[in-house]
Parts: C-alpha cells; structure tokens; sequence
C-alpha cells in the first residue's frame, strides 16, 4: 500500500473506533446494559487501535541510529 492509502485506510479505522466508542457508551447507559455485547464491542475497539498503529507504524520511515 501507498501513502495515501494507508491514510485513506487510518481514517476509515479511526471512524469505526469513535463509532464503536458511542455504541459502548450508549450500551453502558441502558437500564440493563448487556455486558457481553459491551465486551465484544471493547474487543473489536481493541483490534481496530492495533490495526490503527501498524499502519501508522508503516507511514513513519526507519531511522536508522
């Protein structure tokens, strides 16, 4: 991939963690929240900031010391 893939691809990522962020908070406020489903959207909230650090790891060049 390209720069400015990479870039396209970390938006979209970011989109869906602040997304997924919302769906979590408006879970929590539910009279009954369902943990399980909290759980899981936490779950995928954490692969999606892996993902977004891998590729932001990949537009930062090498430096060599």
């Amino acid at each position: 991939m390209d720069d400015a893939q990479i870039i396209a691809r970390l938006d979209l990522l970011r989109t869906e963690h602040r997304d997924l962020d919302a769906a979590i908070a408006a879970l929590a406020t539910t009279a009954t929240p369902d943990q399980l489903q909290i759980a899981r959207l936490k779950k995928r909230k954490l692969r999606l900031k892996d993902q977004i650090s891998a590729l932001e790891d990949e537009l930062i060049p090498d430096i060599i010391a």
